[in-house]
């Protein structure tokens, strides 16, 4: 089937498009999240925990307190009113009452600031579009941010699959005989282990961390990538092409690598599809338990874990918000699969 053919077939599919377009939008924002978000502190992890689990759409005046030595990020302060006194500047944080004002320490700003100038550069209205969660951290930022492991888990838990998967399903289907028998029982023990199982004991064995679990998802999505590699290389050795081949004297890794192999890549984007998909749902799993990505690095999963109580409390929608970022992005990869099986015309 000719290139052209293909994308015709695609672009006819407007579902698939939507996917596509999803998809790039996504991967975007997980790109540039710190430059998009508005709180581009590292994690989105600035804390007010006087505004904690606030409405979308929810405002405050933010004070904002530079560190002593100006080169470790600053403090903020969610607070009611600036008060002037005696020529003195005083505030009244977030939640307190009005008799208790507090003056503002002239110290924690560069040398010879007056309050007039903390007044004027240093006090901003910060709006949190999707609310605050339960530390009064800004939920939109932590969903931006957060989007930055799903796509990360999905490009290397199927990198890792795909090498793993192609390599021992390619020389299973190829050789054959014992190798191929030892192979399909090394496969078979594998895919027996539930996925949740094996990438939690992986993990564990591995320690806790996002990058040790973007190993174990890979390590543990290769078994189907080899059962079909290993079934399309059984299929195509037997064309008349590749007896041509060995007749010529090709070795058997020019065959595989240059007869065989560019063969098989249409069903393996499909199948990457679908495990890329895969990968963001056992990554949010494995957030939902304390095993995945740990705080205060933002995981979808790990928020719907912060936030699921809030359900039964009245503010289901800081579980809710991640919950569909997941969703939304699997169906996404889901849609695409769907879409490249019907326009490579693939048979699985």
């Amino acid at each position: 089937m000719s290139t052209g053919t293909v994308l015709n077939r695609f672009l006819e599919d407007r579902l698939g498009l939507m996917s596509v377009l999803y998809i790039v939008v996504i991967t975007f924002i997980a790109s540039f999240a710190y430059v998009l978000a508005p709180d581009s502190s590292p994690n989105a992890n600035q804390m007010h925990l006087s505004i904690h689990s606030k409405p979308p759409g929810f405002s405050t005046q933010i004070l904002i307190l530079p560190n002593s030595n100006f080169e470790k990020g600053t403090e903020e302060i969610a607070i009611e009113q600036l008060v002037w006194k005696e020529d003195k500047l005083f505030f009244q944080a977030f939640g307190t009452s009005r008799d208790y004002l507090q003056l503002v320490n002239l110290n924690r700003y560069p040398t010879q600031t007056t309050y007039k100038q903390v007044e004027e550069l240093f006090v901003t209205k910060k709006t949190f579009l999707l609310g605050t969660d339960k530390y009064g951290r800004d939920l939109l930022s932590r969903v931006l941010i957060g989007s930055r492991i799903s796509i990360s888990i999905g490009f290397v838990a199927v990198i890792i699959s795909l090498l793993v998967g192609v390599f021992i399903g390619a020389l299973a289907g190829y050789f054959g005989g014992k190798l191929d028998r030892f192979m399909v029982w090394f496969i078979n023990v594998v895919w027996s282990i539930p996925t949740l199982l094996m990438v939690i004991g992986i993990t564990l064995a591995l320690g806790k961390g996002y990058w040790q679990v973007f190993i174990a998802v890979g390590l543990t999505m290769w078994v189907e990538v080899a059962r079909v590699v290993r079934g399309q290389v059984i299929s195509v050795k037997e064309k008349t092409f590749i007896q041509a081949a060995r007749v010529l004297g090709y070795s058997d890794y020019r065959i595989l690598v240059k007869h065989i192999l560019p063969i098989i890549i249409p069903p393996l984007i499909v199948i990457s599809a679908a495990n890329f998909a895969s990968a963001i749902l056992i990554e949010s799993g494995l957030s939902f338990l304390g095993i995945g990505a740990q705080p205060p690095v933002p995981s979808w999963g790990g928020m719907i874990k912060d936030h699921f109580r809030y359900i039964l409390l009245g503010k289901p929608y800081l579980a809710i918000v991640p919950g569909i970022a997941i969703m939304s992005l699997v169906f996404a990869f889901m849609i695409l699969g769907n879409s490249l099986r019907d326009a490579l015309d693939v048979k699985l």
